[in-house]
């Protein structure tokens, strides 16, 4: 190896262990303080009722871990949106679990809950997976209640998912561990079977101070809607749990009776390990974001056997598409290739950058995919699509216009996997997160942006530049320099990839060598729901 190899070795390798330094910080959710008291309660952690209930939690997808990181510091805080998300087994079959983190903020829902428990709800709904609540929360975070409250996508919302997933067909069990308040009262009552435990878990429309000043009552809160009261006089849930464990043990058991269902039927052979190294990831993506490499070197470790059967391997050349396997599942991958390449005309292709005969291939190749019930998997690495009057007098937004119909249109399922750049329109035609895909994750090299923070920075420079010279100000060459390098670190750190999993573009940020593992369970998840309708672009401009 040489010493190129070894550096990018050190840098990638740095990069997974700051992501598991992070997210060893996350799981402590509000502090070892916290976690204490609810124990001092008799109750388990958000993360310790998920372990338990799932058959092997180590297996498990986290969705969302990062949520909220670094959005709400003038409010203490709120680490994984107060919210623990997983899509793990359950008597061995697919689950979505949402369990509430009572130790932050006692489990109350910020705007970034909301947005992270519709996430939940809706890998549950594509996926036809059923989903358990794990109710512990205090309601709506009332300083920040225009934010979460009234809006379409906001809090409200998730009750319309009950219903609509009940409609479909789609299991839905609830366990009120603790609180359960207001609005969120209707969660657990809305879903198909409702637990409670007792002494611990409560659910009312309004606690016993806002009903003294509301009516004038004197009541408790166990009495007015507390475990017994529930589950003996008002009939709201059907069964009471003496404690946590007992809740979840007859969770299980309620999974472990449910009927199979018809499945898509993707195609699943033996699965077999690449026949190359995925360690060596880390030494063959470099550590520059605008360095060139050959993206089949990072396929072969990726897919089984090492096996990649190319489609017009000779035509496009800047996107690679083609057939493999992940796991055993077939797939058909489309990737950013990017090294530089030439085509038989002799003209040079810049890497990452998607050319018109590029995406006239990636948009056959989809719908080849499409016609073949053929799962799609894009490796993004892309600076997005090629400019200048040649492209223009070409027709580029037309053939990227037909790229993006594609994906759009798409009727099996996706999933994207951001390895280094996500720029502008490309992060949009290789499927990014407004062309939803069933996962998308990013790796720690991973960039989403507009454009570069390099390029971003330019252009602004430029813009306030002319903007200073109209007002009769000039600026040296050593402001312009600190105005470029100040400019500059702002773009940097929205473009980070933490940036992007705080706001939920990505579902995750994950090691490389979990990508295997995270589209295997991803496939077999849509397995879960048969596809119902054809593949149809509609009108293209051809």
């Amino acid at each position: 190896m040489d010493v190129k190899y070894n550096k990018n070795e050190d840098h990638n390798k740095l990069l997974r262990s700051d992501l598991r330094n992070r997210y060893a910080r996350v799981k402590k959710g509000g502090g070892k303080a916290r976690l204490e008291k609810l124990h001092a309660e008799g109750k388990w952690s958000a993360r310790e009722r998920i372990d338990y209930l799932l058959d092997t939690p180590v297996d498990a997808l986290e969705i969302g871990a990062f949520a909220g990181e670094d959005m709400y510091g003038e409010h203490g805080g709120c680490p994984s949106g107060g919210v623990v998300v997983k899509i793990g087994r359950i008597q061995g079959r697919l689950c979505v679990v949402v369990a509430n983190d009572a130790t932050v903020k006692a489990g109350a829902w910020f705007p970034i809950t909301g947005k992270k428990n519709l996430r939940a709800q809706e890998i549950a709904m594509e996926n036809r997976l059923p989903i358990i609540y794990l109710v512990d929360s205090a309601g709506v975070y009332l300083p920040m209640q225009d934010e979460i409250f009234p809006d379409k996508e906001h809090f409200g919302r998730i009750f319309r998912n009950n219903a609509v997933m009940s409609s479909l067909g789609i299991p839905q069990i609830a366990a009120v561990m603790g609180s359960c308040v207001a609005g969120g009262a209707y969660l657990p009552i809305m879903s198909d079977e409702a637990l409670i435990v007792d002494k611990t878990g409560s659910i009312f429309l309004a606690g016993s101070y806002l009903v003294k000043a509301a009516i004038g009552e004197t009541i408790d809160n166990e009495t007015l809607g507390g475990a017994t009261t529930h589950s003996e006089i008002s009939g709201v849930t059907d069964y009471k749990a003496a404690n946590d464990q007992d809740a979840l043990d007859r969770i299980r058991k309620v999974i472990g009776k449910m009927g199979q269902r018809e499945t898509a039927g993707f195609d699943r052979a033996k699965p077999g390990k690449p026949g190359k190294n995925p360690d060596e990831i880390f030494g063959l993506l470099p550590a520059s974001r605008t360095e060139p490499y050959d993206m089949l070197e990072i396929i072969d470790r990726l897919v089984d056997n090492s096996e990649f059967d190319q489609y017009k391997e000779g035509f496009g050349k800047s996107l690679l598409c083609g057939y493999a396997r992940i796991d055993g599942w077939a797939v058909g991958i489309v990737a950013n290739q990017r090294k530089v390449t030439k085509t038989a005309k002799g003209e040079m292709r810049i890497g990452g950058v998607i050319y018109s005969d590029s995406a006239d291939k990636a948009t056959r190749f989809i719908a080849n995919c499409n016609q073949k019930r053929i799962p799609l998997v894009f490796l993004q690495d892309v600076t997005g699509f090629m400019v200048g009057s040649h492209s223009e007098h070409g027709g580029i937004i037309k053939d990227g216009a037909k790229m993006v119909n594609a994906v759009s249109n798409s009727v099996v399922p996706k999933f994207t996997v951001i390895i280094g750049n996500s720029y502008g329109a490309g992060n949009y035609a290789m499927c990014g997160k407004a062309y939803d895909p069933r996962l998308i994750v990013a790796w720690p090299s991973a960039e989403l942006a507009v454009m570069s923070g390099d390029s971003a920075a330019k252009v602004l420079l430029q813009i306030e530049t002319a903007a200073r010279k109209k007002k009769g100000e000039s600026l040296s060459a050593a402001q312009e320099g600190e105005l470029y390098r100040e400019i500059k670190k702002r773009y940097d750190a929205q473009i980070s990839p933490y940036y992007a999993a705080a706001r939920l573009w990505t579902d995750a940020i994950i090691d490389p060598l979990e990508t295997r593992h995270w589209i295997s369970t991803g496939i077999e998840a849509a397995n879960q729901a048969p596809i119902e309708k054809a593949f149809n672009m509609g009108v293209l401009q051809v």
